[in-house]
């Protein structure tokens, strides 16, 4: 009595009944129930026309007209019957007037006898002036036998029913176990460690196919997540190792071999700096994982985008011309958008950081944004450098993901995954295509996401650093 199954059987069972019942009320509402309501018509209607020729003509009248209904009474089911005060019969078709007549009043059955048959009768009894006696009625064995028949079918209906709804009520408990058995099953799996196993879709598109599709999502979800943990953690212990080695193997040489107080102090800045790089892969991450926790969105709100981008690209124009290389902006004069000022900022910054690092000498970065009606701003960065392969574009955004073109360079692979978790955050997404030659990245941005939540972050005012990519 527990199972959700057998629950959601009981129920089916007893709408089964209940429609049951409703149809077999219909069927003798409309069946015996006719008959007698046709039945009490005619005898009402009998009545007041003998009634009316007594009042018209008297005893005698009544007892002409008595004779000639039943005379004209072809079905041979009308029943007549006047007597006088001491209940003798005037006239009629009955011997007697039943004792039981005059103890009840209104419509009613009784059992009468009729020319040597006993049968089954609807009357009604009037008593006239004088004591006299009117008996009226019409002889309902027929319709008694064919009531009979109705009850004994709808009978072995209910039983039917019973039993159909019991079969029903059983297959759907079965469909219920069949169904939750596969996604317990596959629960049961997931939770022992196999994280390949998926419920079963059965193909037909009903709310089980949807369910079972949305927990696969989930599961597929919760796969990659693992996935992540598990590269992110191989890729901090190999990205750190050889840094935090590096560090320990010149502070042990310099403790060692250092012949001055100068020899020892720098080798402690340059283990200083490779610590620094660690602090600052450290540093990258907890920002990633604030970002995508949404600690930062109660920090969300209507700005406008072209001076924060006609401030990067002066900031980002001075380097490139000291390195020889040029930067393009295209930025129209309003660039609405709701969001976090900062976040989008470090984003962007990121962006032009990376276009930088991978362009050559002289090349031109291109920095322009637009508003895209119905959707929101998209920032567009393209540089003219190697590029991304295509295999390897939709891997790019992962942290600690480097492609071949970038192993020689510096950095932690954590740029584009801070773009991608801004992105996200704002309710949209980061592209990254061929501007052949080069690669072009575009940061979509929707114009409204969720209301915030009321989290602020201790690190809500941070500067906006950009965090080295691949």
């Amino acid at each position: 009595m527990h199972s959700a199954g057998v629950r959601f059987g009981m129920i089916y069972a007893g709408v089964f009944a209940l429609s049951t019942i409703a149809l077999a009320v219909f069927l003798w509402w409309s069946t015996a129930g006719l008959l007698d309501r046709q039945t009490d018509a005619a005898i009402n209607a009998d009545t007041q026309g003998l009634l009316e020729r007594y009042s018209d003509g008297g005893l005698l009248a009544l007892e002409d007209v008595i004779e000639q209904r039943l005379m004209g009474n072809v079905d041979d089911d009308a029943i007549y019957l006047l007597t006088d005060p001491a209940l003798h019969k005037l006239a009629g078709n009955l011997n007697q007037l039943p004792t039981r007549v005059l103890q009840q009043e209104g419509s009613y059955q009784l059992a009468i006898e009729r020319a040597g048959h006993r049968g089954m009768a609807q009357v009604q009894q009037i008593e006239l002036p004088g004591r006299f006696h009117l008996l009226v009625g019409r002889d309902v064995e027929v319709h008694a036998q064919m009531t009979r028949l109705l009850t004994d079918a709808l009978l072995w209906a209910a039983g039917a029913a019973m039993l159909l709804g019991t079969a029903g009520a059983l297959a759907v408990r079965g469909l219920f176990r069949i169904t939750l058995a596969d996604v317990s099953a596959t629960a049961t799996a997931i939770s022992a460690g196999d994280l390949t196993r998926r419920v079963r879709v059965s193909g037909r598109e009903d709310e089980f196919d949807r369910l079972a599709e949305t927990i696969n999502d989930m599961l597929d979800r919760i796969g990659r997540l693992m996935d992540g943990v598990r590269q992110v953690s191989n890729a901090i212990a190999h990205d750190l190792r050889t840094p935090i080695a590096r560090a320990r193997a010149r502070l042990e040489d310099a403790a060692s071999h250092a012949a001055s107080e100068a020899d020892l102090r720098a080798a402690i800045e340059r283990a200083e700096t490779d610590l620094d790089g660690v602090v600052a892969i450290f540093n990258a991450l907890l920002r990633i994982a604030e970002i995508e926790a949404g600690a930062r969105r109660s920090a969300f709100a209507d700005i406008d985008l072209a001076p924060l981008l006609l401030d990067l690209a002066d900031l980002y124009g001075a380097v490139a011309e000291e390195r020889g290389q040029v930067l393009r902006p295209d930025i129209p004069a309003s660039v609405p958008a709701f969001g976090d000022r900062e976040m989008i900022q470090q984003a962007v910054a990121n962006l032009l950081d990376n276009a930088m690092k991978f362009s050559p000498g002289h090349g031109t970065i291109r920095l322009a944004a637009e508003l895209v009606p119905g959707q929101g701003p998209r920032i567009t960065v393209a540089d003219e450098g190697p590029g991304i392969p295509e295999a390897d574009r939709a891997r790019a955004p992962e942290r600690f993901f480097r492609g071949e073109t970038a192993r020689s360079t510096p950095g932690s692979g954590l740029g584009l995954a801070l773009v991608q978790a801004v992105a996200t955050l704002h309710g949209g997404e980061l592209w990254l295509e061929d501007a052949a030659p080069g690669l072009r990245a575009v940061l979509a941005l929707n114009t409204r996401v969720g209301p915030p939540r009321v989290n602020a972050s201790s690190s809500a005012n941070q500067p906006a650093v950009p965090v080295e990519a691949a």
